[in-house]
């Protein structure tokens, strides 16, 4: 909690009867009382540190005062003058200090807080000191108030764990104790002990807590053995009713880093309640990865089957020239001899094998293809894939909230009726739904004739169609499933409240209520833009609009900037002052200064390690996953630290939320210690793109690229102006890129506003572009397809309008469309700002195959009207066209520093674990954000010389970036010594 800002006006100014107070001080000591006297008016208590008092409210102060501004951080607050300044403010706001029995009475009133804000320890804080100030008491000490809030949420999980544990039933008990247990003979044994020799079999837990394999058969059929598992158990429905998700997710989390032996030794009501939690959430996953293994599955099917089929066609083909010329010789032979045989007449004009080529060619290019490559796709299915249909149909309960679907669920039921059946052809009284299911490649091939000749649908045939429907509906939640997390009910990812709360979350996104008004200023917008454009065009040398391709827009690449002329002496300065500093001296050293491992915790209520141990294995084991070198690598004899040890503090301390809250530090930390006199003032302007990662392929996420030409994974990097990273997710080949650049503007946890977004062509869409805008940022892309792009008119009924723009104008704007669906479209825009759904899970809403749905159709148009008005400034600015060049180019530097950083084993991602994969990402992004933290203090620092005083001109320090590594050594050997720091001011 810092004071100053918007409070050094309002909170911050002394009354007459405050002067009067304080002139009773002696001159050095008036300041000091000031500033504790204000701020305990403010917040109900004394600051903890000097640093929550800032410098602008001190010198604001000190005006006031009318004396020097000094701060001395060396106040001593154990003295009789802090004592006696205390008991003169706690007089003046009738505050008293807080006994015993109050911090008793605060942790039974912090208790019962807790189930309404969780337990993030900061929001309890908060609260305590709110309930302080009602009470007139001054917050206990910080060490104390941290006992207080560790005991109320140990006395609230208690609490509720004996609660959860009452709702269970014996029987129910039971079989959550036995997850901790081998399953009854799965290690081929009666149980009696009698064959000593083979191992026992792992807790079933252990086989629940698997990953999804890749999508195959075998993968489909072991997702549904545990969904199975996890059914049979039995939750009460309504169990995890109202509890946080955070809740749930902190007892899964405990389950998940402890050993079956280890869950076994805790207190029934906490091992049950987590227990329960963990196969609550795990059902869920488990149904989202069975869907996505579905869609992923039903895909192969056809994507093989249309490689073999091409790659049989294509070793077959042979094309044959002239065609025109041979079918004229073949009729003139013909007709000189009518009653030859073809081998007298034909062959000797033509040739036996150029025919079979013509018949071969004909058969890869015409009907034959379809025909052969639906007999491929059919035998695929029917010979393997087809057993995991009624499996399928039986374990998930797929749902439609429209009618235009209701077909596709007919279907389905269909399939489930006749799962049993050896009917090859449907019953002829049934009734077999074909509208939105049947099309393309398949149309003519349901329907065959009985013994009777009436036309029945083929049930192999049929199933292959409701196959692909179902996934076109399931990747646009337009058929969502029962239990599911990120495939459930669409309207569950709304706010619940919205009706309720409409006016707050309209004022939380800026927008008018009235979607008049909101159209007015985009409309006005438009206009503005387009005219300046039209009026700047002629005399515009860098860009043309012309009539090839009906409208092409045409933009000269402009001309390199000049190279900087200091930034090479500078980094040869750096090298020479800092010689081959170690990649884990600048972790450690960042660490020392920041103390990012504070926020890497166990979820455990305590911690066996002390944090003077904990902390060097905690940056050797973020060394090691950050740079791909392993555990194995970072355990040091000398340190006597074993892989073992580092294992177990991987397991216990390193999560993905701990890792981000580490993050977010280091990224404050560096933003605060930028001299602006260097850096420039604090941007709001971030980059954003993809790098593909090597990783092992049995997984959900490990796809095929095409580009790069093999297995891996996706990383999104948001990068801003000064190459520091605010934000990282990891992202499969094939999923949206749209989703993830918004996903990391809006959740990126740092103090950074972001408000401009530079993408490349795969980072934006037309539906991005109003998302953006109602989120309140701008979307910039660097388009690759400029030539192709078209301008929307404002307004209907002017053709004529923006006569220099005509050959690029595309048709008006359906404003109606965007008013009548400006309510639901903020709905939207405000579940993915509030996080109640993942973005991609809500944006799948909006693709091209749900084109028809009213709310997709008026975020399409405005997307139209909001990428017009870019186009228009991105055509005529030359300046913004060079800022997204260089932002991108920014990102393009980080890229390059991941290759040196994470340079072991090929840099490829040795693991299947998707959770495995986020915490060698996380652990990337704080190891590389850490040397760009210790560049800028060594830049700082030798830019503070004097013969480097007024050096760099304005185009050195456009070009300076901290995000430079001549200077670092990340191989070697790697001990750790927390004692030698580096030599930084």
């Amino acid at each position: 909690m810092s004071s100053g800002g918007g409070e050094s006006t309002t909170l911050w100014v002394l009354t007459p009867a405050d002067h009067a107070l304080v002139s009773e001080k002696s001159r050095a000591n008036r300041l000091m009382f000031a500033l504790l006297l204000l701020f305990y008016r403010s917040h109900g208590r004394f600051p903890k540190r000097p640093g929550e008092i800032e410098a602008a409210v001190v010198e604001n102060v000190a005006q006031q005062l009318s004396i020097e501004s000094h701060f001395d951080e060396r106040y001593d607050t154990t003295g009789r003058t802090w004592k006696r300044h205390r008991a003169e403010i706690h007089a003046r706001f009738g505050f008293r200090e807080a006994s015993v029995a109050d911090a008793e009475a605060l942790e039974a009133w912090l208790r019962d807080q807790v189930a309404a804000v969780g337990t993030d320890p900061t929001l309890l804080v908060d609260r305590l000191e709110a309930r302080c100030r009602d009470l007139l008491i001054e917050p206990p000490s910080g060490n104390r108030v941290d006992r207080i809030i560790r005991a109320a949420i140990r006395a609230h999980d208690d609490r509720f764990c004996a609660g959860i544990r009452d709702r269970l039933a014996p029987e129910t008990r039971t079989r959550l104790e036995a997850l901790l247990h081998p399953d009854n003979g799965a290690d081929g044994t009666d149980g009696s002990g009698a064959d000593q020799s083979i191992a026992p079999a792992p807790a079933v837990l252990l086989r629940l807590r698997g990953s999804p394999g890749r999508p195959s058969l075998a993968g489909i059929q072991d997702e549904l053995a545990k969904l199975q598992v996890i059914r049979a158990i039995a939750l009460p429905a309504g169990l995890f009713d109202g509890v946080r998700p955070h809740d749930l997710e902190r007892y899964r989390r405990r389950v998940m880093v402890e050993a079956p032996y280890e869950l076994r030794r805790h207190p029934e009501p906490a091992r049950l309640t987590w227990l329960g939690a963990f196969v609550h959430l795990r059902g869920r996953t488990l149904i989202d990865d069975l869907v996505d293994l579905l869609i992923e599955t039903v895909h192969r099917i056809g994507a093989r089957a249309e490689r073999r089929v091409e790659r049989e066609m294509l070793n077959d083909l042979r094309r044959v020239s002239g065609k025109p010329n041979l079918l004229f010789e073949i009729a003139g032979a013909s007709i000189d001899k009518p009653d030859g045989t073809v081998r007298e007449v034909v062959f000797p004009v033509v040739g036996e094998q150029i025919l079979r080529d013509l018949v071969k060619e004909g058969k890869a290019t015409g009907p034959a293809y379809r025909t052969t490559l639906r007999t491929v796709i059919r035998n695929s299915y029917k010979g393997y894939y087809r057993r995991m249909v009624p499996q399928i149909l039986d374990k998930l309960e797929f749902r439609s909230n429209n009618e235009h679907h209701r077909p596709v669920i007919q279907a389905l039921d269909l399939l489930k009726r006749h799962a049993g059946s050896k009917l090859t052809l449907f019953p002829a009284e049934e009734t077999v739904p074909t509208e939105g299911i049947v099309r393309g490649l398949w149309r003519d091939a349901t329907l065959e004739k009985d013994a009777e000749g009436r036309k029945r649908v083929n049930r192999i045939t049929y199933e292959i169609c409701v196959l692909e429907a179902l996934r076109n509906r399931l990747r646009c939640k337009e058929i969502w499933v029962v239990g599911a997390n990120r495939y459930r009910n669409p309207d569950e990812d709304l706010p619940t409240d919205f009706e309720a709360q409409r006016t707050s979350y309209y004022q939380a996104l800026d927008l008018p209520l009235e979607a008049d008004l909101f159209i007015t200023t985009v409309q006005a917008d438009m206009r503005t833009a387009l005219a300046r454009l039209d009026a700047g065009l002629p005399g515009n040398r860098l860009v043309r609009i012309t009539g090839k391709r009906g409208g092409s827009i045409t933009i000269t690449p402009f001309e390199p900037q000049p190279e900087p002329p200091n930034l090479t002496a500078l980094k040869a300065a750096i090298t020479t002052t800092w010689p081959m500093t170690n990649l884990l001296d600048m972790v450690k050293e960042t660490d020392l200064r920041l103390g990012f491992s504070e926020a890497l915790k166990s979820p455990t209520a305590y911690e066996a390690l002390d944090r003077a141990m904990l902390q060097p294995r905690l940056l050797l084991c973020l060394h090691g996953l950050g740079t791909n070198a392993g555990l194995q690598r970072m355990a040091g004899l000398q340190s006597g630290v074993t892989a073992r040890d580092l294992a177990y503090v991987r397991r216990r301390y390193l999560t993905t939320d701990g890792l981000r809250r580490a993050i977010a530090i280091v990224t404050n930390g560096t933003l605060h210690a930028r001299n602006p006199t260097i850096w420039g003032d604090g941007t709001t302007a971030c980059a954003a793109d993809s790098k593909h990662f090597g990783a092992w392929d049995q997984n959900l996420t490990t796809q095929w690229h095409v580009r790069y030409g093999g297995r891996g994974i996706m990383i999104y990097w948001h990068v801003e102006r000064k190459s520091l990273c605010i934000h990282s997710q990891i992202k499969s080949p094939s999923s949206s890129e749209v989703a993830s650049m918004i996903e990391g503007v809006v959740h990126h946890c740092t103090e950074m506003e972001v408000d401009r977004q530079d993408v490349d062509s795969h980072g934006q869409s037309t539906i991005a572009f109003a998302f953006c805008r109602l989120l309140g940022f701008q979307l910039m892309p660097r388009l690759k397809a400029i030539h192709s792009q078209k301008l929307s008119r404002p307004d209907a009924g002017q053709p004529e309008a923006y006569q220099n723009l005509q050959l690029a104008l595309a048709k008006p704007i359906d404003w109606d469309l965007i008013r009548q669906q400006y309510d639901q479209m903020v709905k939207y825009v405000t579940a993915v700002r509030l996080g109640t759904a993942e973005t991609e899970a809500i944006l799948r809403r909006f693709t091209r195959n749900n084109i028809q749905h009213p709310t997709y159709r008026a975020f399409a148009e405005l997307g139209k009207a909001v990428k017009t008005i870019f186009l228009c400034r991105y055509l005529h600015s030359e300046d913004l066209r060079r800022e997204i060049n260089e932002g991108l180019n920014v990102i393009e530097q980080w890229n390059s520093a991941n290759d040196f950083i994470f340079f072991a084993r090929h840099g490829e991602f040795a693991s299947n674990r998707r959770e495995d994969h986020e915490i060698s990402m996380l652990a990337l992004h704080l190891l590389q954000n850490c040397m760009v933290y210790i560049n800028t203090l060594m830049l700082q620092q030798t830019l503070a010389q004097p013969q480097w005083t007024g050096k760099l001109g304005a185009r050195d320090l456009s070009a300076l970036t901290p995000l430079i590594w001549e200077h670092v050594n990340p191989y070697g050997r790697f001990d750790l010594d927390m004692r030698i720091r580096l030599p930084l001011s």
